[in-house]
């Protein structure tokens, strides 16, 4: 099976964007350390984390700067697993 390169490029950074955006409004909804807490707890690791206060700018940031780096690693993997499956 061809992937498109473009295609999971853009799944990917959209995934990765979500993801952010999602963690992002934990933070800024105040949830994000009893979250984080939360499973720490169930992975048997405790730290004591804090958490910076919402910033609306470093949130678009974080979320286009993921975005990005999921685009670019969806494409660079679907160009590697073009170049290495069988084309029947």
């Amino acid at each position: 099976m061809k992937l498109n390169p473009m295609r999971v490029g853009v799944s990917l950074g959209a995934l990765m964007g979500l993801w952010h955006l999602t963690w992002s409004g934990l933070v800024a909804a105040g949830l994000a350390k009893p979250l984080m807490d939360f499973v720490l707890m169930i992975h048997f690791i405790r730290l004591d984390i804090g958490f910076a206060p919402f910033d609306v700018q470093l949130a678009a940031l974080l979320v286009v700067v993921t975005s990005l780096f999921g685009f670019a690693f969806g494409w660079v993997f679907a160009v590697v697993w073009n170049s290495v499956t069988r084309r029947d």
